[in-house]
């Protein structure tokens, strides 16, 4: 069984015991809830709204951290404008627990 859920924008297709990493969602430790865009089961695909009413995706966050460093130059011309930015995006990795039908 799998289920395809969204995060942070982002959508990805897991499975008990995967481990994803996803934008910011919590403390180390905490349990989260993810709902489903698809979910799965076999033959079985659950797709529509009504079917996935009830459908649940539980996670616990494992880690947290950092990703590598992104470096940025803006520049206008003939206008003295220079300006030198970087950015490291957070992400939290988290552990599928369990994928529920509802």
């Amino acid at each position: 069984m799998y289920a395809v859920v969204k995060s942070g924008g982002k959508q990805y297709r897991v499975h008990p015991g995967q481990r994803v990493r996803v934008e910011r969602l919590a403390e180390s430790g905490a349990t989260v809830d993810l709902t489903p865009v698809l979910l799965v089961d076999g033959d079985t695909v659950l797709a529509t709204p009504d079917q996935l009413a009830g459908a649940t995706v539980s996670a616990t966050v494992v880690d947290e951290g950092r990703g590598r460093k992104i470096n940025g130059f803006d520049y206008k011309a003939k206008a003295r404008v220079r300006r030198r930015w970087g950015h490291r995006q957070a992400y939290s990795t988290i552990e599928i627990t369990d994928i529920s039908r509802g």
